[in-house]
């Protein structure tokens, strides 16, 4: 396999996803989220095409299962900025209706309506992530990434046309958007909105440093539930148990308020879900 490839979450315990695949149509990321955590590969923040990609990923696809599901992306976001410009998204999706596999879209872009047409001809399902509606905390958290605003003016487009849709309220940051949980969940529900994934603030150490950067104060009061109190995981750095649970039940508790289903995300916690597929998988149809 080449540019598709086996989901593997780094032998992660904590991770509950079915058996799926990955395709990243792009190398790195335009979207610039300071607590990204795919920023292992090498210049991350400086996306790049991929050569020669749909010969490439019509390869990989005479290989696949039918009826494999494929995630579009885990690391680098399918609908980075420059595809606006290349559309090696779309071309993916062009070739991807040629073959009988599921589709899970996850992207922070509003650019993801432009594909409407193709989605509504395959298996698929959107899953957009929504962290926070404050504009103040979004340009540092997320720089580069479409305004929150317009990613629920997407998820609406796609209701409309009947394309199954899930948020992903992830990650909560302790202290600094838990109480937006609220808000959120309401609007997604509002919009049609069928399953929520969320899940706490993970960071690596370069992720916590561009984090300390924009919100020192907020870090300060949460540096030593990471460092000292809470446990690492893959490189990743963990809040305390407890202290995790308190915030995804919040979730929970909205989630369960407005008849949606739920799952968490590499947390090791499975006794909070209301739905087997942790990523939305199961919206996929």
């Amino acid at each position: 396999m080449d540019v598709v490839r086996e989901f593997d979450p780094w032998d992660g315990k904590y991770c509950t996803c079915p058996q799926k695949y990955s395709l990243n149509p792009y190398t790195g990321c335009g979207h610039r989220c300071i607590y990204c955590y795919a920023t292992y590969i090498p210049n991350f923040f400086q996306p790049r095409r991929k050569k020669d990609l749909i010969n490439r990923l019509e390869k990989d696809l005479e290989k696949l299962p039918k009826n494999s599901i494929i995630s579009m992306s885990n690391s680098s976001d399918p609908y980075t900025p420059m595809d606006k410009e290349h559309e090696d998204t779309r071309e993916c999706l062009q070739l991807l209706q040629n073959y009988e596999h599921r589709i899970l879209i996850v992207t922070k872009s509003n650019l993801v309506t432009r594909d409407i047409d193709l989605l509504k001809n395959l298996e698929s399902a959107v899953t957009i992530t929504i962290t926070t509606l404050k504009p103040q905390i979004h340009q540092k958290l997320e720089p580069n990434a479409p305004d929150p605003k317009e990613r629920l003016k997407a998820v609406e487009k796609l209701q409309k046309e009947d394309i199954s849709t899930g948020i992903r309220l992830d990650p909560i940051f302790p202290k600094l958007t838990e109480k937006e949980i609220p808000k959120i969940v309401r609007k997604a529900k509002d919009l049609g909105v069928e399953h929520v994934t969320t899940s706490t603030f993970k960071p690596r150490k370069d992720a916590w440093k561009r984090y300390k950067r924009s919100f020192s104060k907020t870090a300060e009061k949460t540096e030593s539930q990471y460092f000292e109190k809470g446990n690492k995981q893959n490189n990743s750095y963990y809040l305390p148990k407890k202290q995790r649970l308190k915030l995804l039940r919040k979730v929970q508790k909205e989630t369960k308020k407005h008849d949606l289903t739920f799952n968490t995300c590499r947390e090791g916690i499975n006794t909070l879900k209301t739905q087997k597929t942790c990523d939305g998988t199961h919206l996929t149809r």
